[in-house]
């Protein structure tokens, strides 16, 4: 839940200032979640695998986790990650 909460507040900060930020993270639902664009790294060594922009709309609920569409697109990078291990 704490999770979740500081997503929402990362959202309304970057809503309310409309500044670029860089976020570093292991967590492909996080990364879905708060990306517009998602830069993933292949495992060892790290290399850039591939980017791919996620066309959400905002503000986004944490009830979006639980959709097809979301849900899609977490496993569509989960298998990726699997594919380059």
């Amino acid at each position: 839940m704490t999770r979740d909460a500081m997503n929402l507040e990362l959202q309304r900060l970057f809503l309310a200032t409309r500044k670029s930020i860089v976020l570093v993270t292991q967590s492909i639902v996080e990364a879905v979640f708060l990306a517009d664009r998602i830069v993933l790294l292949s495992l060892r060594p790290g290399r850039l695998d591939r980017i791919l922009e996620v066309h959400f709309a905002r503000p986004r609920s944490i009830d979006l986790q639980a959709t097809a569409a979301f849900r899609a697109i977490v496993l569509s990078l989960r298998t990726r990650l699997a594919e380059s291990s």
